[in-house]
């Protein structure tokens, strides 16, 4: 007699069970926090929401950061991706398969790897801002390398680096930070689980994003 108990791996979640709206919803949570556009989140939450982390730096200099690093972190990688989309690279810019995402990944470290280097040598710079570039640089690593064997999601990746930036910041801060922490885990929560209604990934997959996007926030840290 089979043992029933014997665990699978789980398999994605069918999409059509779910109704329109609430697919409608899960892809609009997708493309809103993209991994790509969360470097420039946080960023633009230190530049001009907390108000202690570049409180001396010119409204002007503000835009300028914030330019930066959403042109190297975000504008860059999905030219980059459009591009090999035009000249046949990949079948899609949503890169569903691991091999369409390696060289997309290969242009990314370069591109992020660049950014965490050009802060990290300027002056009047947090060290914790400089960190979690170094945690998102180190998160592309960690996905390109998984990517070897199995695909994780891009997106658990991005949020979970994205919370565990923000546990870090909360307990290293004298300010009252704890509301920004619940809202990053609100947004991981409602990405992983637009992720677990839109795509095609199962939830070790995801899993495993969130834990490597927080591993690399932690190493960039402390080691």
């Amino acid at each position: 007699m089979e043992n029933s108990f014997i665990m699978k791996e789980a398999a994605p979640l069918p999409q059509h069970q779910f109704p329109a709206p609430v697919k409608v919803l899960a892809n609009l949570v997708s493309y809103l926090f993209h991994p790509l556009f969360i470097p420039a989140y946080v960023t633009a939450f230190l530049l001009f929401i907390h108000p202690y982390s570049f409180a001396g730096m010119a409204a002007k200099q503000k835009v300028t950061t914030l330019g930066a690093v959403f042109f190297s972190t975000a504008f860059l990688p999905a030219f980059a991706v459009l591009l090999m989309k035009a000249l046949g690279f990949v079948k899609s810019i949503h890169l569903k398969t691991q091999k369409e995402r390696i060289i997309p990944y290969v242009a990314a470290i370069t591109f992020y790897f660049w950014i965490w280097y050009v802060f990290h040598n300027l002056q009047d710079i947090p060290e914790y801002f400089v960190n979690f570039l170094l945690g998102v640089f180190l998160g592309v690593c960690a996905a390109w390398m998984f990517n070897i064997r199995y695909k994780i999601s891009m997106h658990a990746t991005g949020v979970g680096g994205l919370v565990t930036f923000f546990l870090l910041f909360t307990f290293g801060q004298t300010e009252e930070t704890a509301l920004y922490l619940a809202i990053a885990f609100l947004i991981t929560g409602l990405v992983c689980t637009a992720r677990f209604i839109v795509s095609d990934h199962t939830p070790k997959e995801i899993y495993a994003g969130i834990i490597a996007g927080a591993l690399c926030q932690i190493i960039a840290v402390y080691v």
